[in-house]
């Protein structure tokens, strides 16, 4: 049995090991945090999610990061950079501590710095201008490739006027005779017999006449219903052109996207031709004035943009959308502070104030 002295020692060794256990663990968690006396934060204005309004910079992104801040109680300032490339080239060369910019994760980022979760998810969308469907049939209606193939037309109509008039000039002059008269006639004839209206005031008695006649009549059939699909394929092929299914839908026509986005990885990806803007703001502007037909990029910056420039009865999101985007912050190769800040962030994305934010924004 224990002597009762024992007992009394063992009792005191603990109560005193104990403020060393815990400066112990105090010392542990100190040392996980790396030393910084202001955290270098690299961002670029990237409405609606980092704003600069007098001088202070606002936004989903940067809510984020004040409630991350809230439990990590650090200083920090932030870094503005001019685009989105030289934001990602600062963080890949180290010039800044993290970036809580809305940056995509993607392979070839993932190539080049560090992602904690994701706060936010977006979609890759198509912005493009509206129009009037009736303007837009009269313009294919009244083109150049409506009206060269009327005029084929009237040239197919006029040879077999031609020909039958050939036959008919001398037997049945009062129905054909003549030069230019008898020709207009043929011409008249033609052109009847292929609409199938068949009045009956001209018709070809030779025998020669008769055959030119049937074969006429035959390929006129052909002739006509062609004509009518063609006219009704030029009164649709625009809007069935311009349905944007998926990205390989775009090969067709000018796009255009920001520089050193996700959205320009993806149509390089599929190797579609692309024109590089700055940022959103330059997109939607370079969509109103038809530099290009669509512009691919985040949708909530693309709505974001359409309202803040007061476009909406110009400019319409598609509703298909390209792809699926994670927001993440963006970290420097090996970083010491994702570890530490990853885990405040998933924790500060479960807070009720984190949830009326994002009901905010919608």
């Amino acid at each position: 049995m224990p002597s009762f002295s024992g007992f009394i020692f063992f009792l005191l060794f603990t109560i005193n090991f104990q403020p060393v256990i815990a400066q112990q663990e105090q010392d542990t968690i100190s040392a996980e945090i790396p030393e910084a006396k202001k955290y270098i934060i690299g961002i670029t204005e990237t409405p609606p999610f980092v704003e600069k309004r007098l001088g202070e910079y606002t936004g989903l992104s940067i809510s984020s990061w004040k409630l991350v801040n809230e439990q990590l109680k650090t200083d920090y300032e932030f870094k503005e950079y001019a685009s989105l490339a030289d934001l990602l080239d600062g963080i890949e060369k180290g010039e800044v501590d993290f970036s809580v910019n809305p940056i995509t994760v993607t392979d070839n980022r993932m190539k080049r710095m560090d992602f904690s979760q994701p706060y936010f998810i977006s979609h890759t969308s198509v912005a493009k201008r509206k129009e009037s469907r009736l303007l837009k049939h009269l313009e294919n209606l009244f083109s150049w490739d409506f009206f060269s193939v009327v005029f084929l037309l009237l040239l197919v109509i006029f040879i077999f006027g031609f020909l039958v008039w050939l036959f008919e000039r001398r037997n049945n002059a009062e129905e054909f005779g003549g030069s230019i008269k008898g020709i207009m006639q043929g011409f008249w004839w033609s052109a009847v017999t292929m609409t199938t209206v068949g009045y009956g005031d001209k018709s070809p008695r030779t025998l020669g006449g008769r055959i030119i006649g049937l074969i006429w009549m035959f390929m006129a059939v052909i002739i006509i219903s062609s004509f009518t699909a063609g006219i009704a394929s030029s009164l649709t092929v625009t809007s069935i052109n311009e349905e944007i299914n998926n990205i390989e839908d775009l090969q067709r026509f000018d796009v255009g996207t920001v520089n050193s986005s996700s959205s320009q990885e993806l149509l390089n990806l599929y190797n579609i031709e692309n024109t590089l803007v700055k940022d959103g703001e330059e997109g939607i502007k370079a969509v109103y004035d038809k530099e290009f037909s669509f512009f691919v990029y985040d949708e909530p910056i693309l709505r974001y943009e359409i309202q803040k420039q007061d476009l909406s009865d110009e400019i319409e999101i598609l509703g298909q959308s390209l792809k699926k985007d994670y927001y993440s912050y963006a970290f420097p190769k090996n970083s010491k502070l994702l570890p530490l800040i990853d885990p405040i962030l998933v924790r500060s994305l479960k807070t009720m104030e984190w949830s009326t934010l994002t009901e905010d924004y919608y």
